[in-house]
């Protein structure tokens, strides 16, 4: 591993994130609150560690190979979630390190599981923050990196593949810089599209500002302790349908806009992704009818709650744990299959799904016809040997950990369903879960080994499991 070139990228990363906390600075400075010198402090010290990184790493290498790039998109990761977690320990309103380290891991990871029980006490700059880090961990940090700065290495596309979600991440121009670009212009429009709409329902602006951030990022903080609940029908229905484009497959956006409408018609993945969707919002909207007793009331929950869980967003509009046990096994179902390849949502992705349904149903047919030959087809293009292997090894590693997770949390006194949805929710990046962890409660109560263990399942969740792991094997660290 080139070791200099690695750690130079990351303190190229922890400076932009200094850059970054002047945001809630000037929000802080506006609203003139008390926690400007938290992020000062705290910009300081990232700037400090990012400048020594930067300047005593200076490497000649101009080339990122594979496992470069998995190991600066996970130190970089564990780098900015230690000094993002700065602002909420220094300003006092998170007090705990860890349980601050905890707050900002969901942030980035766009989980938007909290330890917080009151967010409505948090400062406008703190809350900024929070969910500003949704939006900057959506699309990807070093993503942003490649967007805003002329000069990045050479095959910097491993890191595209290492930090953006999906098991395979295209180039749509010949540089990944120019790549990077293109996603956030398309993320960028469409965050401010979602704010004015929802300026347009009645929601103040900064509300609207945050909401759109945390949406974009398919992360889930918010501002008041009911998250959406408070807020007009018409913004409800405005998140939902944004929840639901920003777990598509950024790819296809930018298929859209040049006029390539037949290549985004052959996403089997995008079929899909909607028709669960629409399938599971017909399910539960019937369950939950006689709850509520309003055809409209019904649909507009059941779909908000399907397009948060089914995107890992992690907004809510209802106490979904006090709902008939079916809806809530259907939601469960749901956290498990995450949204679009390339998109900002977690959980397994559901290309893997598609391709997982195909080898298991060409499988069936060769059972009973051995001589078939049956093929996996993803978004018109066919899946090789090796890609279906490389899928299925990834499904073993994604049950193995969320196995792994839930037993090493399981002595915690909370019960089954809280521990495995805790889980389970973390991993996928999904924010709330059942029982104690459900949306009208935290996950304060959890012991600091148990956050721990959590925050390290979000990141490997985001990333993907891969970096983190192999961050882990002597190898990577090798010379050679």
């Amino acid at each position: 591993m080139k070791t200099k070139l690695v750690f130079h990228t990351v303190g190229r990363v922890l400076l932009l994130e200094a850059a970054l906390m002047l945001l809630p600075l000037i929000v802080s400075i506006i609203y003139a609150e008390g926690c400007l010198t938290a992020f000062i402090i705290s910009a300081a010290c990232a700037a400090i560690a990012g400048g020594l990184l930067t300047t005593l790493c200076r490497s000649d290498s101009k080339s990122l190979y594979t496992r470069d790039g998995l190991a600066i998109v996970a130190l970089s990761w564990i780098g900015i979630s230690l000094f993002g977690a700065l602002p909420f320990v220094i300003s006092g309103q998170i007090p705990s390190f860890v349980d601050a380290f905890f707050e900002t891991v969901s942030g980035f990871t766009t989980t938007g599981a909290s330890i917080l029980k009151d967010v409505e006490t948090l400062s406008h700059g703190i809350l900024f923050w929070r969910s500003f880090t949704h939006w900057v961990g959506g699309m990807g940090v070093l993503v942003f990196i490649m967007a805003v700065m002329e000069k990045t290495p050479e095959r910097s596309v491993n890191i595209l593949r290492a930090e953006m979600p999906g098991h395979n991440v295209d180039k749509l121009t010949p540089r990944a810089s120019g790549t990077a670009k293109i996603l956030y212009y398309i993320y960028l429009a469409m965050t401010l599209l979602e704010t004015l709409l929802l300026l347009c329902g009645g929601m103040p602006l900064f509300d609207s500002i945050v909401h759109a951030l945390g949406t974009a990022g398919t992360g889930g903080f918010g501002v008041k302790a009911d998250s959406i609940a408070s807020y007009s029908c018409f913004c409800q229905w405005v998140i939902t349908v944004f929840m639901l484009l920003f777990g598509v497959s950024f790819n296809m956006y930018y298929l859209l806009l040049i006029k390539k409408w037949r290549e985004v018609l052959k996403s089997n993945e995008l079929k899909y992704y909607f028709g669960i969707s629409l399938a599971a919002i017909i399910i539960i909207a019937v369950i939950i009818f006689p709850v509520y007793e309003s055809v409209s009331d019904a649909l507009r929950l059941s779909a908000f709650q399907v397009s948060s869980i089914l995107t890992t967003t992690g907004y809510a509009t209802a106490d979904f744990d006090k709902w008939p046990q079916l809806a809530k096994a259907v939601l469960l179902l749901l956290m498990f299959f995450g949204g679009c390849m390339g998109s900002t949502a977690g959980g397994l992705k559901m290309s893997r799904v598609v391709v997982l349904m195909q080898i298991a149903r060409n499988d069936l047919r060769r059972a009973l016809r051995p001589r078939e030959v049956s093929s996996v087809i993803l978004n018109g293009r066919r899946v090789d040997a090796q890609g279906e292997k490389q899928i299925l090894s990834y499904f073993a590693l994604y049950i193995a950990i969320i196995g792994t997770v839930f037993l090493l949390i399981s002595f915690e006194p909370f019960g089954m369903e809280t521990n495995f949805s805790a889980a389970v929710s973390c991993f996928n990046n999904i924010g709330p879960g059942f029982g104690l962890v459900g949306p009208s409660a935290s996950f304060t109560d959890y012991s600091v080994f148990s956050k721990l263990v959590l925050s390290f399942a979000m990141l490997l969740g985001r990333l993907e499991i891969y970096p983190i792991l192999l961050l882990l094997s002597p190898q990577i660290w090798s010379k050679r």
